[in-house]
């Protein structure tokens, strides 16, 4: 791997909604590396309940205060995205030990894939090793208070997505 991609880094995920974890991971990622490319997955087997492009949108409002931070989304394999954007790491996190499997598990894939690419896990901070996406998204579909777990830009958005989705017939 040359110095130069290793010196450029993908944070993968759908992002929906980005977090205060997701946040704080790029907070701590973003002096290690030249340059850190959040790829916001399209990923519509999921069902997103946010557009890519919103999610995108939130993903740079969020993580504005870095320059070295590019947010990109994509519908490709995270192999090929990887490589296009000419990385040598992608960076993963880990809330808990019932992550470890899975993420293990997509980092031997992706070591199949793209073997000159490293992985690296980081932890968030302890006061958002609780928080996902999925529990936001229901709290917020509840009508519940989000503003603890998410950029105040995206609990507006998941406010306004769930008042609409209340109010459509």
């Amino acid at each position: 791997m040359t110095a130069n991609r290793q010196r450029i880094a993908v944070y993968p995920g759908t992002f929906d909604p980005i977090t205060n974890g997701h946040v704080d991971l790029v907070d701590r990622a973003a002096p290690l590396f030249e340059r850190l490319v959040i790829g916001v997955a399209a990923s519509p087997g999921k069902g997103p309940a946010l557009p890519l492009a919103q999610r995108v949108e939130l993903a740079r409002q969020a993580v504005a205060r870095h320059p070295n931070v590019e947010v990109r989304g994509f519908d490709s394999l995270l192999a090929h995205f990887v490589s296009d954007v000419g990385a040598g790491v992608l960076l993963r996190g880990l809330r808990a030990v019932s992550d470890f499997e899975y993420e293990f598990q997509l980092a031997s894939m992706n070591r199949h894939l793209i073997p000159d690419v490293e992985t690296l896990f980081l932890t968030p901070a302890e006061q958002y090793g609780f928080i996902s996406s999925s529990l936001v998204r229901e709290v917020a579909r509840l009508g519940g208070d989000v503003s603890g777990f998410v950029p105040p830009a995206v609990a507006a958005a998941l406010q306004a997505e769930w008042q609409r989705s209340r109010e459509a017939p």
